[in-house]
């Protein structure tokens, strides 16, 4: 099969192979016939190698994998030849993810174990399923299951153009709450203002800390003053915002977490979370519920897979490397 195999981390270590041997499907395994793969930018940390973590080489990359089944091993059931499919990229039950611990996406087949099958609804494509689990799974759990954004909060959303990034707007916005997204041009706020964001704040022109002062007040401790800034932010990248986080959150504010992009260490000032009493809410990867429900949203047309571009398997390096620049609004596909 045609397959993009990482032979050692750094981009130089891809390769496009044409007789990568096909996956065959052992007991309570499944093959699929790949017909959709989404980018994360754990992928990206996968190809670039990540401190503690080793991977298997030869690795096939590809968290988020849609396809229909065309083989099945024994013990399987409830499943056949031709159903289509999206696989939940974490194994529960022996541990490991597709595309970093076994192969994963970026091929024409791929092995899964039966118990990662979600069934995909109709009228719901395989691009737009395949969009869901990482990023979309990681958001909802972020704001719904942990954060429990409300109606009539206001909830900063920092890369709000990542794939991570425009399902919480649409998840904040279907919650009732004042969207306000973080983004760096003129055509990615037009496109953030079409997901439902009410209003936008270009980090490029403007520190989002003052902006934050000028439209919705200075936080203070106590008194009329206690309800100014905003109920929530959603903080996935880390690095210099994370302080400037914590600034602009009233009395009792929420920083939602999942990750960060742009440095894991970034220097704390923890007089803000004991002073404003502020919680500091991790959230970690997502549950099957939070996929099925995703689907069920896209199927009732509630939600967008917002879907940038989609690329040819022979180009899946060049969209690896626009995710890790970060030229991208929502999610990058592959098709093999």
């Amino acid at each position: 099969m045609r397959a993009l195999v990482l032979h050692q981390h750094g981009a130089d270590g891809l390769n496009l192979e044409t007789g990568f041997p096909d996956p065959v499907p052992g007991e309570g395994d499944v093959v699929l016939r790949v017909r959709a793969a989404s980018l994360n930018y754990h992928d990206v940390f996968t190809c670039r190698g990540m401190p503690g973590i080793r991977i298997a080489m030869p690795a096939i990359m590809g968290l988020d994998v849609a396809g229909d089944i065309v083989a099945l091993g024994a013990g399987v059931d409830g499943w056949k030849v031709g159903d289509r499919v999206l696989g939940d990229p974490i194994n529960p039950v022996e541990g490991g993810l597709t595309g970093e611990t076994v192969h994963g996406g970026l091929a024409e087949y791929c092995r899964l174990r039966a118990h990662q099958l979600i069934r995909i609804p109709d009228g719901v494509g395989f691009e737009a399923a395949a969009a869901l689990p990482c990023a979309y799974g990681t958001a909802r759990r972020m704001m719904v299951t942990k954060g429990r954004v409300a109606a009539g909060e206001k909830v900063l959303i920092l890369g709000a153009s990542g794939g991570v990034g425009v399902c919480c707007v649409q998840l904040a916005k279907l919650a009732g709450t004042t969207v306000i997204a973080a983004t760096s041009s003129a055509e990615k706020a037009a496109r953030l203002r079409a997901l439902g964001a009410d209003d936008i704040i270009d980090y490029k022109q403007e520190d989002f800390v003052e902006a934050i002062y000028a439209r919705y007040g200075k936080p203070a401790r106590r008194g009329p003053g206690s309800d100014r800034g905003v109920d929530v932010v959603v903080n996935y990248t880390g690095g210099d915002t994370w302080t400037k986080s914590l600034r602009i959150l009233r009395v009792g504010g929420r920083l939602l977490t999942c990750g960060a992009t742009a440095g894991y260490d970034p220097s704390e000032d923890i007089r803000y979370i004991w002073t404003f009493e502020l919680q500091i809410l991790g959230s970690n990867g997502w549950a099957r519920e939070d996929l099925t429900a995703l689907l069920d949203l896209l199927q009732q047309g509630k939600l967008q897979a917002v879907i940038d571009e989609v690329f040819p398997l022979e180009r899946a390096a060049e969209a690896l490397m626009r995710l890790e620049n970060r030229q991208v609004f929502g999610k990058l596909v592959v098709r093999p």
